[in-house]
């Protein structure tokens, strides 16, 4: 989209704004952890903090252009077309600013009828699909587009398989936000989950199979009117740019040694297109310092973020694939009175767990997602030396 309706950049308020952000989302305590190398002790526990962890670059610029888009919109109706970010934190701030975001039908699909031609529309961190910014264009709105860099950096790649009518093949989730506008952008598009599903579709590539068994089994992840015996026959990788780095990588491998396999090496670039490095750069930080966090010997480890944010979810997923006790937590409320936690667990969603909290000494790795504000941290951080101390307490 181009325009003088829409708004790319932000505002020049950038240093206006960046006190009220830093009095909402920045933590003295984190910053005090930071020039200790990452360590503080408090009683009988030990807090290490991941080395990378917390808002990543495009998170806080998209963050900045709505609290600049307040600013420079006072007196207009301002929405967010999905929750600017995954953190629960910050979308409530900005409900307290007036921005109001646009609500679901019952079917799952947006409500955009209280939008009207003078309102500003903010597109979230996580872009928004092709259908959505043609109604938006249709209704004449002020546009402000916070899409991450690396989202569209994934969606250049997926013009150019379409333009070579190569399928794309997404490693994400169906039903995340960023998944589903990107795959807005292709013709023919597959949605794999995991690896496991990736295998499928390659053993189907390789051996056939049952096209019934096939369409049930991505009806929801395929474009429409998906032809199995047309449309894998050229595929091209793409990514959801906060899943693991190193299953895009595996993914990316397999299809390459399918095509391979099927096509011969001397066809090959007519049938099978790598995907570069679209992985954004926090997602990889954050999941590096992960895996270094979790070699050190710790008791359990603490993984803050929004439930619904996947790059914090597999961070969970490394935690726990090294046998650790570890806990997904969207914020200080999920420590509960009587040694409780509420948390998110990979395979049985969210639950409670009672004594979360071990006697003796203990030492605790704490990351969080690239979602998640510094005051969040903060705040779980005081609340378990709180309640480690109520504990010992006689």
């Amino acid at each position: 989209m181009t325009g003088a309706n829409y708004h790319r950049k932000g505002f020049g308020l950038k240093e206006q704004v960046d006190v009220e952000l830093n009095f909402d989302y920045d933590s003295e305590l984190i910053q005090q952890l930071r020039s200790n190398g990452n360590v503080m002790q408090r009683g009988r526990v030990t807090i290490k903090l991941a080395e990378a962890f917390g808002f990543c670059w495009g998170v806080d610029r998209a963050v900045s252009m709505a609290y600049e888009t307040r600013k420079h919109f006072p007196d207009r109706q301002i929405w967010i077309t999905n929750e600017i970010i995954h953190n629960p934190v910050v979308n409530n701030n900005l409900k307290r600013k007036d921005i109001r975001f646009v609500q679901f039908n019952s079917d799952g699909s947006k409500n955009y009828n209280e939008v009207q031609a003078d309102d500003v529309v903010i597109l979230p961190a996580f872009g928004a699909s092709v259908e959505e910014l043609n109604l938006l264009a249709a209704k004449k709105c002020e546009i402000v587009d916070t899409t991450c860099p690396w989202v569209s950096r994934v969606w250049n790649r997926i013009a150019k398989y379409e333009k070579s009518d190569f399928t794309a093949i997404i490693h994400g989730k169906y039903n995340h936000e960023e998944t589903i506008a990107t795959s807005s952008r292709s013709g023919h598009y597959l949605i794999v989950q995991n690896l496991q599903e990736a295998e499928y579709v390659c053993n189907f590539i390789l051996e056939g199979g049952k096209k019934e068994d096939f369409y049930q089994k991505f009806h929801k992840a395929s474009s429409p009117g998906f032809d199995v015996d047309t449309q894998l026959v050229r595929v091209g990788i793409a990514n959801q740019t906060t899943m693991l780095k190193g299953e895009t990588e595996r993914i990316g491998k397999l299809f390459e040694k399918t095509m391979l396999t099927k096509y011969g090496p001397d066809v090959i670039d007519e049938h099978f297109l790598s995907p570069g490095d679209t992985i954004c750069d926090a997602t990889q930080e954050r999941q590096d310092a992960m895996l270094k966090m979790v070699d050190e010997h710790l008791d359990l480890v603490l993984v803050i973020g929004g439930f619904n944010s996947s790059n914090t979810g597999h961070l969970q997923e490394i935690s726990e694939a090294k046998g650790l006790m570890s806990y997904h937590i969207d914020g200080v409320d999920c420590l509960l009175p009587g040694n409780r936690i509420r948390h998110k667990s990979l395979h049985e969603g969210i639950k409670e767990t009672n004594d979360w909290l071990p006697d003796g000494e203990i030492s605790i790795g704490i990351t969080s997602g690239a979602s998640t504000p510094d005051q969040v941290v903060a705040e779980v951080l005081e609340r378990t030396f709180v309640l480690a101390e109520t504990q010992t307490a006689p």
